[in-house]
């Protein structure tokens, strides 16, 4: 486990090795980002982590010990992290606008899991998007994209 730890933290894989779906620096940070929306009500109920799960593996395509794993090591980032920026920043570095409004729309779909909207959610909403450079409009239509996916 340690050296699978390792692998993950320090190294940089190749576009080919990325399409296998290995884990990066990205990923991680993604991952910290979505376990951050769950825990944000202080309370993360079995529908928000379901999201967490189900998005990492369907967005990285990664089997599910992997993505245990890849929980694991962004649960202890986030519980070191004094703030969301390493994050962010990360995500900006690496991530298209496609692939950021995706990950917002995770985030709406984490908020909305257990049905309803708090006003600190939103609050969260709205600085992860400030800190993803996107826009306000561009955070609503994730909003909107989410909730319709909810409802369907």
């Amino acid at each position: 486990m340690f050296d699978l730890i390792k692998k993950i933290v320090s190294s940089r894989p190749t576009e080919k090795e990325r399409g296998k779906g290995m884990v990066d620096k990205t990923r991680l940070a993604a991952g910290v980002l979505l376990l951050e929306t769950a825990y944000i009500d202080d309370e993360c109920t079995e529908e928000e982590m379901a999201n967490v799960l189900e998005t990492l593996r369907s967005e990285f395509n990664l089997s599910p010990e992997y993505v245990d794993e890849l929980v694991e090591l962004a649960n202890a980032e986030r519980e070191n992290a004094l703030d969301l920026w390493q994050f962010t920043y990360q995500m900006n570095q690496h991530y298209s606008l496609a692939e950021k409004m995706a990950l917002m729309e995770a985030v709406w779909r984490i908020i909305y899991a257990d049905g309803r909207l708090e006003e600190h959610e939103d609050h969260f909403a709205h600085k992860l998007a400030n800190l993803l450079r996107l826009t306000h409009k561009q955070l609503i239509e994730a909003k909107l994209q989410a909730r319709a996916q909810l409802t369907v």
